[in-house]
């Protein structure tokens, strides 16, 4: 909980450098110091047919300050290749998305052949804007109903909103997760920055985004939450 209130403290922040009150968005988000962008070009359809992991997500999974091999999802891929899996993680983090824009480009994200687990990682930007917590929920529920409708599994990673917004605010979109994950029975890492938000040593000086050595921690909290999927996925 200490780490979580120093991670909160950090968007709290940010959040007071971009916005004056709940009611006006910055312009800036909380997970990049870039301004919202556009999905880039898709990729060229992958004829290889090896099962496919799409991480959707923000900076946090686009790998902001990283280069592209110390983002999570480069390290996820790691891991899946020393333990002898055949799969493959294709990074669809845009740094700056919220829920809305996740959900916007959900179709671009899925167009690759064989995919069989979405990671959701979403909201830390809608948290920042003090955007509606409900709003949110429609978007991360309309992009977990878009996969399971594939029958592609879900793993979805909490977050946390900035204090500033008050307590009902942050308590209500952490509920968001837990509801989402009860409601459709999806795989839930509660907090996705947990062992690394609030420790300096494992980010980046904007007290947000980890560095490489806080990358290696998340992707460790992730594994132990993705490997079962791929084992389940594979024997079925």
């Amino acid at each position: 909980m200490r780490m979580r209130r120093f991670f909160a403290a950090g968007l709290a922040v940010l959040a007071m450098a971009g916005a004056c009150s709940r009611g006006t968005p910055p312009a800036q988000t909380s997970t990049s110091t870039r301004p919202e962008s556009t999905a880039p070009a898709p990729a060229a359809p992958d004829d290889s047919g090896r099962p496919k992991i799409v991480a959707l997500g923000d900076s946090l999974t686009a790998g902001y300050g990283l280069l592209e091999s110390q983002a999570y999802p480069a390290l996820l891929q790691h891991k899946l290749d020393a333990d002898g899996y055949g799969w493959e993680v294709v990074n669809a983090g845009v740094s700056g998305d919220t829920s809305s824009a996740g959900r916007a480009r959900l179709e671009w994200a899925l167009q690759q052949q064989n995919v069989r687990l979405l990671i959701l990682e979403l909201g830390a930007n809608d948290g920042l804007r003090g955007l509606p917590v409900d709003q949110m929920k429609k978007n991360l529920a309309a992009i977990i109903e878009a996969a399971q409708a594939r029958n592609i599994g879900v793993l979805l990673a909490g977050m946390e909103a900035p204090p500033n917004y008050g307590q009902e605010y942050a308590a209500s979109f952490r509920q968001v997760y837990r509801d989402l994950a009860r409601q459709y029975r999806v795989t839930l890492v509660p907090f996705m920055l947990d062992k690394v938000a609030g420790i300096s040593s494992l980010n980046q000086a904007d007290g947000i985004h980890p560095n490489p050595e806080g990358s290696q921690v998340v992707a460790e909290t992730m594994w132990h939450a993705l490997r079962p999927m791929v084992d389940a996925a594979n024997a079925s």
